[in-house]
């Protein structure tokens, strides 16, 4: 099992008869040369350990360069926009960012400006809104970056949009709607589409071709694999039951990602929801709110003076720091002590903020009925188990305290995070390589996340 992370290389070997994991191994992902360079240094480690470089099967995923990057265009901000948003992130790509109602001239150049792997098209329910869509069409058809475009949109309107982006000299991709009804989401078939896409063309632009090459044919972005993982842990097969409800985060060094497994409704009465139905896989990726290449935006986003509070410095030796992990990410908290102790806090408060972000919100309304409470996102109140990876939390001080601050606070409870939940840590970072396994051998792969994940708190 390869996974090509922004920060690391991450290889993994698997036992299929005896259902363990036989080792694994790491080293810098090489981005700025080659990935290759990387992937041939973990895979002699990994050799060095388990005495063989012979393995019947090879299943990769990867992140780096930036991950699978999107634009995701729709209609109304708070229905099929948010509607794509959510289909791209969970087909495990980082949303550059979302458009809504129709696309301006200047929207259009700053699309251009960030060159994203895909752009995601949707707009109106089906049989409703097509003006906007096709507007939308044309103005994309106009960008002279060249990518591909899924179209997700209302059905009366895909075909015409197709034809007007395949004019424009676009590879335009039809799918299901996102959204066909008010409020009725369907990400699935952009899921897919999101997928296929990746497999075919994205892969070369990531020059991860000679990748490809080493495996079995089961490659895709490294969230997606994650969020496979998680679905299984949490639900389970048939003859296994999963861990029920959880949380996943991720801290790396560009991005950290949250995933809930959990249907998130209302754990208290009397509750009205508000806005677009919440997936019950749900992933977020905060792209400022890395350790290492995003240690600045996580700085700004946190405070400088919060950062220097908690790791007990003073605020200008917590900016030398970050600014000197940002310039240098392969810095490893083993190299330095005032490197890990840094990394520690930077951990917590992305955990912190990320989990802030991906969780919903409640919220006091005064009617002519009386009070009422209004429920927006998810509620994360019945997570039942949180699992930490990324080598900030897995190598951090205290990986329990990390992950403690993905938990309710008693001092911003409109906030809905988990209120309770057991710990586990990938500790050998194999949550990506059970997702590319469960592909093929989930029964396998539910196994040993059991049997490896470490629990480091029970609650």
């Amino acid at each position: 099992m390869i996974d090509i992370g922004s920060t690391y290389t991450k290889v993994a070997a698997v036992d299929i008869e005896r259902q363990c994991i036989v080792g694994t191994a790491r080293s810098f992902t090489t981005v700025e040369t080659d990935v290759n360079e990387g992937l041939r240094s973990a895979l002699n480690k990994l050799r060095n350990i388990t005495g063989t470089n012979d393995y019947c099967e090879k299943y990769a995923c990867s992140s780096a360069a930036g991950g699978l990057r999107m634009v995701a265009a729709g209609l109304v901000p708070v229905l099929t926009a948010e509607a794509a948003k959510m289909a791209a992130l969970s087909a495990g790509a980082r949303v550059l960012k979302t458009y809504s109602y129709e696309l301006t001239d200047k929207e259009a150049a700053e699309i251009n400006s960030l060159r994203p792997d895909i752009v995601l098209l949707s707009g109106g329910t089906d049989g409703g809104n097509k003006t906007t869509v096709l507007n939308n069409a044309k103005k994309i058809a106009s960008i002279k970056c060249n990518f591909p475009v899924v179209i997700a949109c209302n059905k009366t309107a895909a075909e015409d949009a197709a034809a007007v982006l395949t004019a424009g000299g676009k590879d335009a991709r039809i799918c299901e709607n996102v959204m066909p009804e008010f409020n009725v989401l369907n990400i699935s078939p952009a899921q897919e589409m999101i997928r296929q896409i990746f497999l075919e063309r994205i892969i070369e632009a990531k020059g991860l071709a000679k990748v490809q090459e080493l495996t079995a044919g089961i490659l895709m972005p490294t969230p997606a694999a994650v969020l496979k993982a998680a679905v299984l842990l949490s639900t389970g097969i048939k003859n296994e039951k999963g861990l029920n409800d959880l949380l996943v985060i991720d801290v790396g060094g560009a991005t950290t990602d949250v995933y809930s497994i959990t249907d998130g409704r209302p754990q208290i009465s009397a509750v009205i929801m508000k806005g677009i139905p919440e997936p019950y896989e749900k992933r977020t990726v905060e792209g400022d709110l890395g350790v290492r290449y995003s240690a600045a935006s996580l700085a700004e986003a946190a405070g400088i003076d919060e950062i220097a509070a908690r790791a007990r410095i003073s605020s200008e030796e917590a900016f030398r720091l970050i600014d000197m992990i940002s310039r240098k990410p392969g810095l490893l908290a083993s190299d330095d002590v005032v490197i890990g102790h840094i990394d520690n806090t930077l951990a917590s408060l992305a955990v912190k903020l990320a989990v802030e972000r991906h969780a919903g919100r409640i919220s006091t309304a005064f009617t002519i009925s009386g009070e009422v409470f209004i429920q927006t996102g998810k509620d994360l109140g019945s997570v039942e188990t949180i699992i930490g990876t990324g080598g900030p939390v897995i190598n951090g001080e205290n990986p329990e305290a990390i992950l403690s601050e993905a938990l309710r606070d008693k001092n911003n409870p409109e906030i809905l995070k988990p209120v309770k939940a057991k710990m586990m840590l990938d500790r050998k970072y194999i949550l990506s390589s059970m997702g590319l396994l469960s592909v093929k051998y989930p029964d396998i792969a539910l196994a040993i996340m059991k049997k490896e994940l470490e629990m480091i708190r029970w609650n």
